[in-house]
């Protein structure tokens, strides 16, 4: 089956999002990131498709008016942004989806079946044992959010060591805490359960029947000057990381992780969605996606689904998108919100991270600008 089709109509876009695309200018010029890049998809149709700033604050920085001009490395709607945790929902997530459906993953088989370095000290804490997949997909597995395994792991081998073996934090299923390591883990067991790495998991069995030409793990080293730079890294790997993965732990692993590692654009992002709002076609079945998609009923409060979180109130999706909403975010300052209700969806791509990490003030422009694209379209 072919991938779905989004019909290009953004034609009025810089007319219709007006305010919307404001915000963001306005978040550019008060440094919450230096490059965005966004895409709205409505209705089945690509609605917007659209790119504002430069890859850094710097003066002659390119730019998106430089790229009109016949700039080569300026930010534009096909610029690669590094996805952060993104990588949890586009391609971890789906990964486990499709293994679901093969029958070769049991949401409730107990980790230490797949990977039996989990339980090796488990004399030490027998909860171990208790730990599921679902709990590493709903991030109830009572494992700590992170850990800088960087400062002492120099190869992927030692950095699942001490992952495998990371103690818990809390008891299992008791309380949702968003965990990195739980997602190392799980993309550990999935690659096992499939037999392959899961960058060539992704991109044969994801990327390429979406049509998602330009997402990959480890872009290539001839596009990385073409992809806005993340951090200067001055404590682990002393140079500026443009193209790498910014995730520290994720650079140990090889750049190829299951909390974070992917690249891609707000267009090829937008055909992922479409395929969510098409009940999964071409690659899921619709009640798989309902299953992975739709909010935990436990632990308590919890607002995530599997591998998916949903809005809560607050939310950084703004206050409109509907309680069958989806989505996720990264810590580079990407997003994607799916509403089912609404067939809408929204990506933001943005290098907030850029020079360091200390800025948070995406935190505000965010919802508003969510909040913004519904406005518009409800006027529309």
């Amino acid at each position: 089956m072919p991938a779905p089709t989004l019909l290009e109509a953004f034609e009025n876009q810089d007319e219709l999002f007006a305010p919307a695309f404001a915000i963001l200018q306005e978040a550019i010029n008060q440094q919450s990131f230096p490059a965005a890049s966004l895409a709205v998809t409505h209705e089945g149709g690509l609605v917007a498709l659209k790119a504002l700033g430069s890859f850094t604050y710097d003066a002659g920085a390119p730019s998106f008016a430089s790229f009109a001009k016949g700039g080569r490395d300026a930010v534009n709607p096909s610029t690669l942004f590094d996805l952060a945790s993104l990588t949890k929902a586009v391609a971890t997530t789906t990964t486990a989806m499709l293994l679901y459906e093969r029958g070769l993953l049991d949401l409730d088989a107990p980790v230490s079946a797949i990977i039996p370095e989990f339980t090796t000290d488990a004399a030490k804490d027998p909860r171990r044992h208790e730990v599921t997949l679902r709990m590493l997909l709903s991030h109830s597995s009572g494992l700590p959010a992170h850990e800088k395994f960087f400062l002492k792991a120099r190869t992927r081998a030692e950095l699942l060591q001490a992952a495998f073996t990371t103690p818990l934090a809390a008891n299992p299923a008791t309380r949702a805490d968003y965990s990195d390591i739980g997602f190392i883990i799980l993309g550990i067991a999935l690659e096992r359960l499939a037999d392959e790495s899961l960058d060539l998991f992704c991109q044969r069995e994801i990327f390429a029947p979406l049509g998602m030409t330009n997402t990959t793990f480890n872009p290539p080293h001839e596009i990385r000057a073409r992809i806005p730079p993340t951090q200067d890294d001055r404590t682990l790997r002393k140079k500026l990381i443009q193209g790498e993965v910014q995730d520290q732990n994720a650079t140990i692993l090889g750049g190829v992780a299951a909390h974070a590692g992917l690249f891609s654009t707000a267009d090829d992002l937008a055909k992922f969605a479409q395929s969510m709002l098409n009940h999964g076609s071409p690659i899921l079945r619709p009640e798989t996606v309902t299953l992975f998609t739709r909010r935990e009923s436990a632990p308590a409060g919890t607002t995530r689904a599997l591998g998916w979180d949903t809005p809560s109130a607050p939310s950084q999706s703004g206050k409109y998108f509907s309680s069958e909403s989806f989505g996720h975010l990264g810590y580079t300052g990407t997003s994607l919100w799916i509403d089912s209700t609404r067939q809408l969806s929204v990506t933001l791509l943005t290098n907030r991270t850029w020079p360091d990490c200390s800025n948070q003030s995406i935190r505000q422009f965010r919802p508003k600008f969510h909040d913004a694209i519904i406005d518009a379209l409800n006027r529309d």
